[in-house]
C-alpha cells in the first residue's frame, strides 16, 4: 500500500475504513479537560465497551430478584454461563469448540495445563522457552522444574536472537531440538513475544516439538483478538492466554486453554481434579466417583465468576460480529502505515524491533530509542499519548483496529517525532 506522511492522509483512511464506527462502541480515557488519549496500550489493557455495563446489570439484576435461582432462571442461567462464550472463543483461537475453554487466570492455567503436558523423567526433562519471554512464564517453568526436583540451570533451555540481532529464528529452534530433543519434555513459547511483537509460525514450532515427542504449549496473552493462531491446525499440544488485553474484557479478568482435540478423550492424563471438571450430569450427585469430562472442560476445576464471564461475553459479541478476518485486514494497515512514519523520522536514534514482514507481527510496533531512559515515555503521556515503557530503552505501541484510527496514529508518531528532535 502507498502511505502518505499528511493528516489528511489520515482522515483519508479513517473515512474509507468499514470499521471506524466501532470507536465509538469504546470508551476513550479523557484527561481533565475532556481531551482524548491517544491510548496505544491494547497490549496490556484493552478498553472497555460502553455495552459491557449492561451485560454485567443484567447479571446483577438477576442475582437480585432470582438469588441462588439465577443458576437455572437467569436470561443467562449461570450453571452453563461458560458455554456462552465457547463458540465465540474457538473462533477466534481457531479451533472446536470441544478444545476451548474459558476459567481461571493465565499463569493459573499455564501450571494446571503442565500438570498434565509437562511430564518429565529422569533423561526427558528439560522445558524451552524464548530468553525473553515474558516473566511470569520464566517463572513458571522454573517452578516446575524445581516441583520436580531439577536443576533450573539444567533443565531451561532458552531460545535466543542471534548476536546482534532481536528476532527468534526458526532454524535456531530447530537446531536445539536436534541437538537435545532426547533431553527436552516440553516446549512453551509465546505465539507473540510481548517484547519485540514478533508473531511466530505455531505449526512449524509444533511440528518441530513433536519430532522428538516433546509437548508443545504456546501462551497467547499477546495473541488472542490480535492475529488468527489457528490453534487446531496448528498441532500444538496446549495453549493459554489472558482475556483482558485484545479482549477486552476488564482487569485481571478471565482467561482461556486450548486442549487440542487429540488429547479430548485421554482421561489417563495427569491432571489436578474439582468438582467443575466432573461428569456434568452427575456433578450433583456428591457422592459419585470423579468422572472427568472430555475436553478442554476436563481441566476445569470450580464453577465460574459470573461477572467477570459476562465483561467477556460482551466483548465476544463484538469479535463475533465484526471477524477476525476484518480485523486483521484493518491491524496490517495500520501497523503498515505506523512503520510508514517511524521511517519518514530522520533520525539514527530509532530502530523499530518488530519484524516488518506484516505476517510476522500482529499490532503491536515495539521502537528501540537509543540512548533513551523512561523519560521519554513520561514526555509521552504528558501530550496524552498512552504507551508502553519497556527497560532498557524500548517503547511498546499497540495501534489496535477495534478502537485505534489512522489519524491516531499520525498525531502520535508526530509528537514521538518533536520530542526525538528536542532531545
Amino acid at each position: 500500500m502507498q502511505y502518505q506522511n499528511s493528516l489528511a492522509f489520515a482522515k483519508q483512511m479513517d473515512a474509507q475504513d468499514v470499521l471506524s464506527h466501532l470507536r465509538n462502541q469504546f470508551h476513550i480515557p479523557k484527561d481533565i479537560n475532556g481531551n482524548e488519549w491517544l491510548y496505544f496500550v491494547g497490549n496490556s489493557l484493552g478498553l472497555q465497551l460502553k455495552s459491557t455495563e449492561n451485560y454485567i446489570l443484567q447479571e446483577l439484576k438477576d442475582w437480585a430478584n432470582l438469588g441462588v435461582e439465577g443458576h437455572f432462571e437467569a436470561k443467562r442461567p449461570w450453571l452453563n454461563y461458560h458455554e456462552f462464550l465457547t463458540e465465540k472463543m474457538a473462533k477466534i483461537v481457531g479451533a472446536k469448540p470441544i478444545e476451548v475453554v474459558v476459567m481461571n487466570t493465565l499463569t493459573t492455567n499455564l501450571h494446571l495445563l503442565m500438570v498434565s503436558f509437562y511430564q518429565p523423567t529422569k533423561i526427558k526433562y528439560k522445558i524451552v522457552i524464548e530468553s525473553d519471554a515474558f516473566p511470569s512464564d520464566k517463572y513458571a517453568v522454573e517452578s516446575q522444574l524445581k516441583f520436580h526436583g531439577f536443576d533450573v540451570q539444567e533443565g531451561l533451555i532458552l531460545w535466543k536472537p542471534r548476536e546482534g540481532e532481536d528476532l527468534l529464528r526458526m532454524e535456531d529452534l530447530e537446531q536445539i531440538i536436534e541437538n537435545q530433543g532426547d533431553k527436552i519434555a516440553m516446549l512453551l513459547i509465546g505465539g507473540i513475544n510481548y517484547y519485540t511483537g514478533q508473531f511466530l509460525d505455531l505449526k512449524r514450532i509444533a511440528a518441530i516439538g513433536h519430532s522428538k515427542d516433546c509437548f508443545v504449549g504456546i501462551d497467547l496473552a499477546h495473541g488472542v483478538g490480535n492475529i488468527q493462531p489457528n490453534l487446531h491446525d496448528s498441532e500444538v499440544d496446549f495453549a493459554a492466554w489472558c482475556t483482558y488485553k485484545y479482549l477486552n474484557s476488564g482487569p485481571g479478568s478471565l482467561a482461556g486453554i486450548f486442549v487440542h482435540e487429540k488429547h479430548s478423550k485421554n482421561t489417563a492424563l495427569p491432571r489436578f481434579s474439582g468438582w467443575w471438571n466432573h461428569n456434568k450430569k452427575t456433578r450433583f450427585n456428591m457422592r459419585m466417583p470423579f468422572d472427568v469430562i472430555k475436553g478442554a472442560e476436563g481441566w476445569q476445576l470450580s464453577n465460574p465468576p459470573i461477572l467477570s464471564m459476562a465483561a467477556i461475553l460482551a466483548s465476544l459479541d463484538l469479535f463475533d460480529e465484526v471477524g477476525m478476518n476484518a480485523l486483521r485486514e484493518k491491524s496490517e494497515k495500520l501497523t503498515g502505515f505506523f512503520e510508514f512514519l517511524i521511517q519518514q523520522i530522520q533520525t539514527d536514534k530509532i530502530k523499530i524491533i518488530t519484524p516488518s514482514n506484516p505476517k510476522e507481527r500482529g499490532c503491536q510496533i515495539s521502537i528501540q530509542i537509543k540512548d533513551a531512559n523512561k523519560s521519554l515515555h513520561q514526555q509521552l503521556l504528558a501530550k496524552n499519548v498512552i504507551t508502553d515503557w519497556r527497560e532498557p530503552n524500548v517503547i511498546r505501541c499497540a495501534p489496535v483496529p477495534m478502537y485505534n484510527s489512522f489519524e491516531d496514529v499520525f498525531q502520535m508518531i508526530s509528537i514521538l517525532k518533536e520530542l526525538i528532535n528536542e532531545s
